[in-house]
C-alpha cells in the first residue's frame, strides 16, 4: 500500500525532511501500526514513535485517533500536540 507521510514541527526537525512517499507492508493498517513500523527505522525514529512522546496524526487533513485505519493513497500527517494561550 502506498501512502504519503508529512512531518511537522519537532518531528520534521528530527527526521530532517517534511514528506515522503512510502510503500507499507500489507499488515500496516492503523496509525498505531504505522507508528510502530516507523519506530523500527532507528533510534531517532524510535524516540519519536515509541509512545513515550505524544504524536498526533491526521489522515487526509482530518485529526484521527491512533486506531484510525489507513488506506492506499492516504496522506498521513504527524505533528506534536498543539498548545495555545
Amino acid at each position: 500500500m502506498n501512502i504519503k507521510i508529512l512531518y511537522f514541527a519537532r518531528i520534521k526537525e528530527a527526521v530532517n525532511y517534511s514528506t515522503e512517499d512510502i510503500t507499507l507492508p500489507n499488515d500496516i493498517a492503523t496509525i498505531t501500526a504505522l507508528k510502530n513500523y516507523l519506530a523500527q527505522r532507528g533510534e531517532t525514529w524510535a524516540n519519536l514513535f515509541n509512545g513515550k512522546q505524544t504524536v498526533r496524526a491526521a489522515i487526509n487533513h482530518e485529526l484521527v485517533a491512533d486506531l484510525a485505519t489507513i488506506k492506499a493513497g492516504d496522506e498521513v500527517a504527524f505533528f506534536p500536540p498543539v498548545t495555545g494561550g
